[in-house]
């Protein structure tokens, strides 16, 4: 399947979903490849792939747990560079939950997997208190003040870096 992921001689495009998996006062982050900060874990959506299979199937493929989709909670309008490119992301952010609460570890740190561009590559995934979620640095960073008001309905932003 072919995500959409556009690519100019000057930009990037991407559609990506992600999923606010929170357990036991804890969220799940996944540490992105060749940084200290953290991210919400999700992809790419593949076209003719709905946003809701988009996650069911990067969960499955990245630690192999089953998930249930629930409402949709911010939406997303993402600039950062993408190595030597400005990339534009259009992000849309849904709680999940899991189906089976044995399917991966209920905290601290564990590796999955990960496919982009033809590469595969080990990812960390974390469970992070959100007590202490203002110490750490997340992609968005303003996801920090989002996830405090989590209950407030559909969320829309801007991120810049």
């Amino acid at each position: 399947m072919q995500d959409i992921l556009f690519k100019t001689n000057d930009y990037v495009f991407s559609y990506r979903v992600a999923g606010i998996l929170i357990k036991n006062g804890k969220v799940l982050l996944q540490t992105p490849t060749y940084d200290t900060g953290y991210a919400f874990p999700g992809g790419h959506v593949g076209f003719g792939e709905t946003n809701e299979d988009t996650l069911i199937r990067e969960f499955k493929e990245e630690i192999s747990a089953d998930i249930k989709v629930n409402e949709l909670k911010w939406v997303g309008e993402i600039f950062f560079h993408w190595g030597d490119k400005s990339c534009h992301q259009i992000c849309l952010y849904y709680m999940i939950e899991l189906t089976d609460d044995t399917q991966i570890p209920s905290e601290g740190t564990f590796i999955g997997k990960e496919a982009l561009e033809e590469r595969n590559f080990d990812k960390e995934f974390h469970w992070i208190p959100l007590s202490e979620i203002d110490k750490c640095k997340i992609y968005p960073s303003n996801a920090k003040g989002l996830l405090k008001f989590i209950d407030n309905g559909v969320q829309h932003f801007v991120y810049q870096e």
